[in-house]
């Protein structure tokens, strides 16, 4: 069937539509990675995005369910070019296309997604609208007025207090789920840690009351100073608990220090980006997610990382109050593996205050 991409600033691109025929609003942002689609679609920290892959043809390895970053597809949108329709893949379970039908989510390919994104590049993310409708302007705008990814975070987050539990556990740790991904999760439990998780707006009070070694703040979607209520009781536990951040939970940790994030023009995401911590005086290739980064580093804490092509802050530390945190993936998925290191860092950090 066919379909259109209809931006904010105007242009329309034409192609076919796949996956489900639910028509979709979101914020349009780009992905540079080569492989890892499945691990994108259902990453939290999408939600509310369409995502355009630059990579041409996707879904040539299909499906398979035991890769999933959660319980399902997290994107608004799939953009891509060309969908290998006879996956080859000793673990592939489903295709692309059935993927996103069970879920689902709507998908358009066909479309030069290079040029695309120079486009996104230029003038920065927008919103967008697949659709096989014929719209008038009137509607297209009602529609873009209507979207807000303000609740991005209640909507991926846990409902309720779950654990994880190992035998003998080293660490018991307590995760505030702002859209954690699974392979966070499974870090934390090869290295021998019990974990109890949280919901997003849990009090201070009630994480203080558990049995916990140290605090960790998840990675998510949105704008962290969109989150007042969470980063005040954030404060309530700095000095008390040693806390690690991943992203988003990175960004709010800045908030909490009284450091300030700012929008990036079209964000760092895809499996490529060189990051180079400053304490090892190496530079790593990381995975990356996030369209908001650090402006303001709060004055206690000490830049560890930097973006080698933008400088731009990619973590910080403070050994005064056990605080570590990240603005990249260290559990990559999709992504090399080069920063795992950090998980072993974030508990040093939580073993030297117990």
């Amino acid at each position: 069937m066919k379909g259109k991409l209809i931006l904010e600033n105007g242009m329309i691109f034409h192609g076919k539509i796949f996956g489900s025929l639910n028509e979709s609003v979101g914020e349009l942002v780009f992905n540079t990675g080569m492989t890892g689609y499945q691990e994108l679609l259902t990453d939290p920290s999408y939600f509310g995005q369409m995502v355009v892959l630059t990579y041409p043809q996707v879904g040539n390895y299909g499906i398979n369910l035991e890769d999933m970053e959660s319980s399902g597809v997290k994107v608004r949108a799939l953009i891509i070019k060309e969908e290998a329709k006879l996956p080859n893949n000793f673990r592939c379970e489903m295709t692309l296309d059935g993927f996103l039908k069970q879920h689902n989510v709507i998908g358009i390919k066909g479309l030069d997604t290079r040029h695309l994104t120079k486009i996104i590049r230029e003038n920065g993310t927008m919103k967008a609208i697949i659709t096989t409708e014929d719209l008038k302007q009137s509607e297209i705008i009602e529609k873009f007025s209507k979207f807000s990814n303000i609740s991005a975070v209640p909507n991926v987050s846990t409902k309720e207090i779950y654990k994880i539990e190992v035998e003998n556990p080293d660490l018991k740790i307590g995760v505030i789920d702002f859209g954690v991904k699974n392979n966070i999760l499974r870090n934390f439990t090869a290295r021998n840690c019990s974990l109890t998780v949280f919901p997003w707006n849990i009090k201070a009070k009630e994480i203080l009351s558990h049995d916990l070694d140290g605090v960790f703040l998840s990675n998510g979607p949105g704008d962290p100073a969109e989150l007042s209520d969470v980063i005040e009781e954030i404060k309530k536990i700095i000095g008390k608990k040693p806390i690690v951040g991943i992203c988003l939970g990175h960004q709010l940790l800045a908030w909490a220090l009284g450091g300030t994030t700012k929008k990036l023009k079209y964000g760092h995401r895809g499996c490529n980006h060189p990051v180079k911590d400053l304490e090892k005086n190496k530079i790593f290739i990381t995975s990356q997610n996030h369209g908001y980064v650090i402006d303001k580093m709060p004055e206690k804490m000490k830049e560890t990382h930097i973006n080698v092509n933008d400088g731009s802050n990619e973590g910080m530390r403070c050994k005064e109050l056990n605080i570590a945190s990240v603005q990249y993936h260290p559990e990559a998925w999709p992504g090399p593996e080069d920063s795992n290191y950090l998980f072993d860092d974030f508990l040093k950090v939580i073993k030297e205050a117990k």
